[in-house]
């Protein structure tokens, strides 16, 4: 079962997500440049889609790392996992971040990241007192690897 999601090309030779095969998770974003960017060793660039996404209310989206382009070229997002929220109506950008040693450099169309569109919970926080206890309790990194 598939959920319709309206999107906004911002340039008409921008390129919509896509899948790499039928059941993957992820749907690739691509670059939008009029000039290759060259990304530094260990520095970071903002790299445009030219897309918009209207992600459904109860939904956002993650943009993460496309495995082969971190593992071959050491390219990730820069903070991690990207969360693009369902209110959100601008342009799709990814600061891709070089972790490698040597100069790199993304030309138009490239795929740059990938969006997994996902639910989240709303929650509503109660302060207390006194939390209740646990067999681990305040037992923090590492406390559990035996």
């Amino acid at each position: 079962m598939s959920m319709k999601i309206n999107i906004k090309k911002l340039k008409a030779d921008a390129v919509i997500p896509k899948r790499g095969s039928k059941q993957a998770a992820g749907y690739d974003l691509y670059a939008y440049t009029q000039n290759p960017i060259t990304i530094e060793p260990h520095k970071t660039e903002l790299i445009h889609t030219g897309i918009a996404i209207e992600i459904p209310e109860g939904y956002f989206g993650a943009i993460v790392a496309r495995s082969g382009l971190s593992v071959e070229q050491g390219l990730r997002p820069a903070n991690a996992i990207g969360i693009c929220d369902s209110d959100y109506r601008g342009e799709y950008i990814v600061a891709l971040h070089n972790d490698s040693d040597c100069v790199r450099v993304i030309k138009h169309e490239e795929r740059i990241a990938q969006l997994i569109v996902m639910p989240y919970l709303e929650v509503e926080f109660n302060e207390v007192d006194k939390l209740e206890d646990t067999e681990r309790g305040i037992g923090g990194f590492g406390s559990t690897g035996k």
